[in-house]
């Protein structure tokens, strides 16, 4: 192997480890919605990825998800929410609110429109646990 096939191997490398950490194991953030008998509003930065990623809310209570997104890039321009029917377009550098009633206790998944950013929408009961 000459040097240029070394480097080009030892790049590949580093992406392969960089993309595996990134979606895989780094730091996830969680947000709680309010404990109450109203909207439960949350935050979502969309930048790279969903922060938080995971969202704990209550069962029967109506969520209100603000999406905020802080890029341009193709992939974050759609979340997918596909157990409750919804995808919306997110235009850059503006909120976009989504609104759903969680009927059941689970968790669902929302991503982009290529299905390479990923969140969770934890849904409890109101004494916290999962059903």
């Amino acid at each position: 192997m000459d040097t240029a096939e070394i480097l080009v191997t030892l790049g590949g490398l580093l992406a392969i480890a960089w993309v595996l950490w990134f979606f895989f194991l780094s730091e996830r953030r969680e947000a709680r919605a309010a404990p109450g008998a109203g909207v439960q509003t949350v935050r979502v930065t969309v930048k790279g990825g969903y922060d938080p990623d995971r969202i704990v809310v209550e069962r029967g209570r109506p969520v209100r998800l603000e999406f905020y997104r802080d890029e341009t890039s193709g992939c974050s321009d759609t979340v997918v929410l596909g157990d409750f029917g919804i995808s919306r377009k997110l235009p850059p550098h503006e909120t976009t609110v989504v609104e759903v009633m969680p009927e059941r206790s689970g968790e669902f998944t929302f991503t982009c429109g290529m299905n390479m950013l990923r969140g969770r929408l934890v849904v409890v009961d109101g004494d916290g646990k999962r059903g």
